[in-house]
């Protein structure tokens, strides 16, 4: 228990303490105008009320990842609790606020771009590609998930393939409908499904305070845990709760209806901050699961649920999984809605008109639709769509905190904020690429050390650019 204390404690004090730094390092202007205002086009660039934003940007990010992802990151024990602190705090608000503002510079222009910008035309081809490929797998990931959870709750006739198509039909009408119409006015209901799940839960661990473990404990894992290859498993199976590349594509969005930049740190730093809280939450309710009734056969789904009922009571879980269920929708509709917006911004295609939306539109929910029927086909199609996804978007990161780095370089900014994060985050997605079972799965050892070779690489390459630099000032 002291240790979650701690932990919590640690989130919301690095918002108001490191949070401030980098909004000192990224020196936000409130007197510069924001895109929504240069380029207000009533569709994708709308000023919008600041808690809208930050509320609307939350929900954007917290998809299953900081409940599931937290779920399978609490398998290697407490030591998740030390990932999500320090991961949110030092690298995954980092990634998010820093990006978001870069994205605020260059008139709320998406992910690809701000890469290309910075790390060169042939790197913006390969994000462009990669950004899209990730954002329709989080289309096709978070439609299946909330459908079996919802379908829990309903008659049989309302079963998980009828609410795969209602949520799919809900993704098409989001993507494609004004930013304000739709994701602007449900967002507030979503919201209060979601903040009920994680404040119940929280309210239950303080209040009840059920044994949790700490992390001074030996063992720390013992066995009840799975500490097969915690590095690099672990970090890619929190994900979102930590850090996230997938961030950095809805940041953007947010980005583009934001009034002013000195709003930017409670919007984007907070929220993922608040985000690691929820990670933190789901967390410490999985290693009091696993402590209790160990980790075979655990699903994310399966302890979630178990969970929310032991915890919250009937009426209690039902009101949890509801919010448990709407993160990862209100993460699908806003990524096929960023795949619209990162591909016109490339092909240079305007967004007034509803034919011109479409056109871009159509191949994407076709693209996703494949997808989701091959996962709902294939037996192990969704933990296998999980894993490239969670890789996937780990690497995203990668290639956001290295633009922005070179953005800090370029503008005389400290740029060891984002630098050590990208050459951490390096080591993590090489390792697991080498060493994961469904990627490459070369010998540990030798993975590790080949991962860490690269890293150290990467970071005297980013070094070298940085004199570079210095010298042509």
């Amino acid at each position: 228990m002291v240790s979650f204390l701690i932990a919590l404690a640690a989130l919301i004090l690095g918002y108001f303490i490191y949070g401030k730094f980098i909004a000192f390092v990224m020196k936000p202007d409130p007197n510069r105008q924001t895109p929504c205002y240069t380029r207000q086009d009533g569709i994708d660039y709308i000023p919008m009320p600041t808690w809208k934003v930050f509320m609307i940007q939350f929900l954007n990010i917290a998809g299953l990842g900081p409940i599931y992802g937290a779920i399978m990151g609490a398998q290697f024990g407490t030591a998740s609790y030390l990932w999500i602190v320090f991961g949110t705090i030092f690298a995954g608000a980092v990634h998010d606020y820093t990006s978001a503002m870069v994205s605020l510079r260059h008139d709320g222009e998406s992910l690809p771009e701000t890469v290309g910008r910075y790390l060169g035309m042939n790197t913006k081809r390969v994000m462009l590609v990669f950004t899209v490929v990730l954002l329709i797998l989080v289309g096709a990931v978070f439609v299946s998930g909330p459908a079996s959870l919802l379908a829990q709750l309903t008659p049989g006739w309302l079963n998980s393939y009828v609410w795969i198509v209602i949520i799919f039909l809900y993704y098409i009408v989001a993507t494609l409908l004004p930013v304000d119409k739709i994701i602007g006015k449900i967002y507030p209901l979503f919201a209060f499904c979601l903040l009920f799940m994680a404040v119940g839960l929280l309210g239950y661990i303080l209040v009840k305070q059920p044994e949790l473990r700490e992390i001074w404990d030996e063992p720390v894992f013992g066995d009840k845990y799975n500490t097969d290859m915690i590095f690099p498993m672990m970090f890619i199976s929190i994900a979102c709760g930590a850090i996230s590349g997938f961030h950095a594509t809805q940041s953007p969005m947010m980005a583009r209806c934001l009034k002013n930049e000195r709003l930017a740190r409670p919007c984007f730093y907070g929220a993922m901050v608040t985000e690691g809280i929820v990670a933190l939450v789901w967390a410490a309710a999985a290693t009091w699961f696993y402590h209790q009734y160990g980790t075979e056969g655990a699903t994310g789904a399966s302890v979630a649920k178990a969970v929310s009922e032991e915890w919250l009571g009937t009426f209690g879980a039902v009101l949890a999984i509801i919010g448990i269920a709407v993160a990862p929708i209100t993460s699908g509709d806003t990524a096929l809605r960023s795949a619209r917006m990162i591909i016109s911004d490339f092909f240079h295609i305007e967004q007034k008109s509803m034919s011109k939306r479409l056109i871009i539109s159509v191949p994407i929910f076709v693209v996703t639709a494949v997808i989701l029927w091959w996962s709902l086909s294939n037996p192990k199609g969704f933990q296998t769509l999980w894993r490239y996804f969670g890789w996937s978007n780990q690497t995203l990161s990668v290639f956001t905190l290295w633009a922005v780095t070179v953005y800090l370089m370029r503008n005389s900014r400290w740029m060891w904020v984002t630098f050590f994060p990208a050459v951490w985050m390096t080591f993590v997605c090489t390792t697991y690429i080498l060493v994961a079972p469904e990627a490459l799965e070369i010998n540990y050892t030798v993975g590790v050390c080949i991962g860490a070779v690269i890293a150290v690489g990467s970071a005297i390459a980013g070094l070298v650019y940085y004199n570079k630099v210095r010298k042509e000032r």
